[in-house]
């Protein structure tokens, strides 16, 4: 059965593709507040690098003005100098206000309209500075630092400022055009005749024309492009704050990977190698967390997580699944290491260091057992389209938990097998304990207890 779409529906949805097309893809929902925190922080760096750039720009005109050959035929009025002057130190109070964060709206609206009002002020002044009649300022080459200000409105990510950069230009040179038809009467000063126009103080409507239309063609290309450029930025930030808040649930070296990839992580998607494997567990922590209250439990055991984290951390370990009281921790799976062997084993001999000379949370004393195997693993993404799992799997993966397990049954608190005794060289004590069967494996498997010399 095929649905018709209503006129109304369809042109909705043709409106909305067109609005797309030009201004971008709008960002749906709205911006969770941490975002729009960052979008603020940068565009407070936006308006800092604004106020530097007009503080060049009064430098600029003050230093050409200074070097330009005084030509004014009325000596008694200059507005050059009170207009600069005025324009500095307004600049560096806007300067000031940007590096103490108090920028507001209304001020930076205000600072486009006196940018500017200032402009067309000084444009205007120039008839009298020079006894001319008003026509004579509409040729004057100042107009085009009109351009300067509306795209210094660009250095933000807010069309808005263009927009009203650009309307306060094409309204200040429509107010100066009218002034001149208006300023002398029975005299408009009006000619068809472009040679006259170029050679005389007579004006030409259609140029006059040309110059707005110019203001707001600039004025609507540019917003057009910072406003597809913001929306490109706030995608950008949105998936940004995403990758960082992943960090926080998975590993760091695994989130990389994930929004690093050349295309979307599919279920199955994973390659071998050969890595080394740690698995641990918390000593008798069930036993012990029954004599705890649920916030001395939770306490108890992020205070173990972080300790762990830090002592895995500085051995370039990647844990990949927390799982309770245990965890799984990778070396050589997601990042590339050549001694990954002896980097876990120095890992799980100091985890069960730090928890033999420390206690967590409210003086409660924790001891970690370790499983550590090196062989070829899978590392991929397991799951569902609609949801993933970054792990390793493969029986050298369930050697290394077996060999936790293993732990409680020698008195030991870290084993691992002949392949990571091996690949470790003589720098650890390594005691053979035997030989276990592996489910799979024709061969049993040789494990040692691994102890510092």
């Amino acid at each position: 059965m095929i649905e018709h779409l209503s006129p109304t529906v369809h042109r909705s949805q043709m409106w909305t593709s067109c609005m797309s097309f030009i201004f971008g893809e709008p960002v749906s929902g709205r911006l969770p507040a941490r975002v729009r925190d960052r979008i603020a922080r940068q565009q407070l760096q936006s308006e800092k690098l604004i106020s530097w750039v007009q503080m060049l720009l009064v430098v600029l005109f003050a230093s050409l003005w200074a070097v330009a050959p005084k030509t004014a035929t009325n000596p008694d009025f200059n507005l050059v100098p009170f207009a600069l002057g005025f324009y500095f130190l307004f600049t560096l109070a806007r300067l000031i206000a940007a590096y103490r964060g108090t920028l507001t709206r209304p001020f930076l609206m205000a600072s486009v309209v006196i940018d500017v009002g200032l402009l067309m002020l000084l444009i205007w002044s120039f008839h009298i500075q020079y006894m001319q009649p008003a026509s004579f300022y509409l040729k004057a080459p100042t107009l085009m630092y009109v351009f300067i200000f509306i795209a210094l409105r660009a250095l933000r990510f807010d069309p808005g400022y263009i927009v009203l950069a650009g309307a306060s230009a094409a309204l200040g040179w429509i107010t100066l055009m009218l002034y001149v038809v208006h300023a002398e009467a029975g005299n408009p000063m009006i000619t068809r005749n472009y040679v006259e126009y170029m050679t005389s103080n007579a004006i030409l409507i259609g140029a006059e024309v040309d110059k707005i239309v110019s203001i707001l063609m600039v004025t609507c290309v540019l917003a057009i492009a910072v406003l597809r450029a913001q929306r490109s930025l706030y995608r950008a930030i949105i998936d940004s704050t995403a990758a960082q808040d992943l960090t926080r649930f998975v590993s760091k070296e695994v989130a990389e990977r994930i929004t690093q990839a050349d295309r979307a992580i599919q279920p199955g998607d994973g390659e071998s190698k050969v890595a080394t494997i740690v698995f641990t567990d918390i000593e008798g922590f069930s036993t012990a967390s029954e004599k705890m209250s649920p916030a001395e439990l939770a306490r108890t055991i992020n205070d173990y997580f972080q300790a762990a984290g830090e002592v895995i951390a500085r051995h370039g370990g990647v844990v990949l699944l927390f799982e309770g009281d245990a965890m799984l921790i990778t070396f050589n799976a997601v990042t590339p290491q050549d001694d990954h062997a002896a980097r876990a084993l120095d890992c799980a001999l100091e985890l069960e260091q730090v928890c033999r000379e420390r206690t967590f949370g409210d003086g409660v004393r924790l001891l970690t057992r370790c499983g550590v195997n090196t062989g070829a693993i899978v590392v991929g993404a397991v799951g569902t389209a609609e949801r993933l799992t970054f792990t390793v799997h493969g029986d050298n993966v369930n050697i290394a938990a077996r060999l936790e397990q293993l732990n409680k049954q020698y008195g030991t608190y870290v084993m691992c097998t002949e392949e990571t005794a091996a690949a470790c060289g003589d720098g650890y004590d390594c005691a053979f304990q035997g030989e276990i069967p592996v489910k799979g494996r024709s061969q049993p498997v040789k494990v040692y207890s691994v102890a510092r010399p």
